[in-house]
């Protein structure tokens, strides 16, 4: 038990490296995703349930459409008719997925799809005139009649490779059909009503769905969220414009003298906290996903769309465009932070449309990071000249990275190693690792003694930020408490990293007291416009 529980938090905490980017999630992340918002992924969370009783579920969460303005009106934020959201779990390692989950959307004018319309004009010369408005009234659960726009969802499930396996429909099980709706944006405290008005309205959107060869019901929702991700993320991308260590630091040279005082940074810092994203959730039975592997399942979140896209020049709302060719994959996202801030400016857009079977050829970034180099640039001056020191760099000098290297692509034999150990990048998660309730969790995860955080998965609350810069700044190269033992895990050598057990940070905590303790977990949207 005692090698078991080494191996685990070894492994798990070297998970963190391979997100080893310091900040934003995925929020905009490559060049050719900024172009097109709807597609574009921000987080992706994989954790065990939570929820008091639902212990023996999965819930997957994949967000989209970043840096929604909740006042961003008249057209809020719909999602893309021609794309195909979808959810993956490799569930035995071979960096296939085994099971997709494709979430395929419509949209729907009020009036049965013709628009509502009012009479406008002195009486006998009145007009029929269409609104210019997503809604004409308030909006309850029990009465959406002065809905003017709506969205429709189907989800499939395809077992085996999603271009060539078996497809078969999720069904509602509340409606019996094969058709969801997803609920409209938070618009604002007059067409909604109060936050607990809007909760019922979005809580009826949570369905019961059949997942088939699924013996027991899974739960699905689609819509709008508050961001959970938090982050300094102008800072961040203005070259680091902030010191990113905590005060009372220790210095990674061993004589115990900690950082001067003033360079603690403040607690308001999250550049998200007033962002709504667009959330896709499925909570799913345990053994569904597991298969014949080992219980740690891979899974990832990705968006396609059709290789041609013809716009029409007298264009109306349900023929904007014409779509065709082969579905292409355009956004793609696991674990956080990495196409942001691991991979070059110039491979962005391929990882992207990469498959995690193909990530070799992306291992230079991660056996040679790019991030504690630019810090190195960025902060050794000043850290020499506070300190008094002459410190030749504070990037570590451990190279080749074999600690990011079996974070990124392997796992760990015995923890979160999969069945068959494929190169690949994907959050992995422990099914086997009972969760712990919101109140028990540690927002540092592993790293805070709470094995079934990050980056055993991903909650909403886990702070991956401050998880992430502290690893690729070399916190494995020191001694890590195991079992209340001070023990290095043989990576490398505390003279390996100048700072490494520096408690780096960005200044915008998180934690689960910032987020739901029921599916679909992150907190009720910021509304557009509250009551005078």
């Amino acid at each position: 038990m005692k090698k078991y529980k080494l191996t685990l938090i070894a492994s798990v905490i070297m998970s963190a490296t391979l997100s080893q980017a310091v900040t934003a999630s995925s929020h905009r992340e490559a060049p050719n995703v900024t172009r097109m918002p709807t597609i574009d992924s921000t987080d992706f969370y994989s954790f065990n349930s939570y929820e008091a009783g639902r212990g023996d579920y999965v819930t997957l969460i994949a967000n989209y459409i970043p840096l929604q303005d909740a006042y961003g009106g008249p057209n809020y934020f719909a999602m893309d008719p021609a794309a195909s959201y979808d959810i993956h779990i490799d569930s035995d390692g071979d960096a296939v997925e085994d099971i997709t989950f494709s979430f395929n959307f419509s949209q729907m004018l009020g009036n049965d799809n013709a628009g509502i319309a009012l009479m406008v004009g002195p009486e006998g010369e009145q007009k029929s005139v269409g609104v210019p408005l997503k809604n004409i009234g308030k909006i309850t659960a029990d009465n959406q009649a002065a809905a003017n726009f709506s969205e429709k969802y189907t989800v499939k499930m395809t077992s085996g490779p999603m271009r060539t396996g078996t497809t078969a429909d999720v069904t509602n099980m509340d409606t019996g059909g094969t058709s969801f709706r997803k609920p409209l944006d938070y618009i604002g405290t007059k067409s909604f009503g109060s936050a607990a008005e809007y909760k019922t309205y979005a809580d009826s959107f949570v369905y019961s769905a059949a997942i088939p060869g699924c013996d027991v019901p899974a739960k699905v929702f689609v819509g709008q969220r508050k961001d959970a991700f938090t982050v300094n993320l102008g800072k961040v991308f203005d070259l680091v414009n902030f010191v990113p260590v905590e005060g009372d630091s220790v210095r990674g040279n061993g004589d115990g003298e900690g950082f001067p005082d003033g360079i603690t940074q403040s607690s308001m810092n999250d550049d998200l906290a007033d962002k709504n994203v667009t959330s896709i959730a499925i909570e799913v039975p345990t053994a569904c996903l597991i298969g014949e592997g080992n219980g740690v399942i891979g899974s990832w979140t990705s968006a396609s769309l059709p290789q041609a896209r013809i716009l029409n020049p007298n264009a109306s709302f349900d023929n904007a465009e014409v779509n065709g060719g082969a579905m292409t994959q355009v956004s793609r996202l696991g674990s956080p932070l990495v196409n942001e801030l691991v991979i070059g400016l110039a491979d962005k857009d391929k990882f992207s449309s990469s498959h995690p079977s193909n990530d070799g050829q992306f291992i230079d970034y991660v056996t040679h990071p790019t991030l504690p180099e630019l810090l190195n640039i960025l902060f050794k001056d000043a850290v020499n000249t506070r300190l008094g020191t002459d410190l030749e760099t504070l990037a570590p000098t451990n190279f080749p990275r074999t600690d990011l290297i079996a974070a990124f692509l392997t796992g760990f034999e015995n923890v979160n190693q999969q069945s068959i150990v494929t190169g690949s990048e994907m959050l992995r998660l422990n099914t086997g690792i009972p969760a712990k309730p919101a109140s028990e969790q540690s927002a540092f995860g592993v790293a805070g003694n709470d094995l079934a955080g990050f980056p055993n998965g991903r909650r909403p609350g886990d702070d991956v930020v401050d998880i992430a810069l502290r690893v690729v700044m070399g916190a494995l190269c020191h001694d890590i408490p195991v079992n209340g033992e001070p023990t290095n895990l043989g990576f490398c050598m505390p003279e390996d990293a100048s700072v490494g057990n520096a408690p780096f940070t960005d200044g915008a905590p998180s934690d689960a007291s910032m987020t739901g303790t029921s599916f679909p977990y992150l907190a009720m949207p910021l509304p557009g416009s509250k009551s005078e």
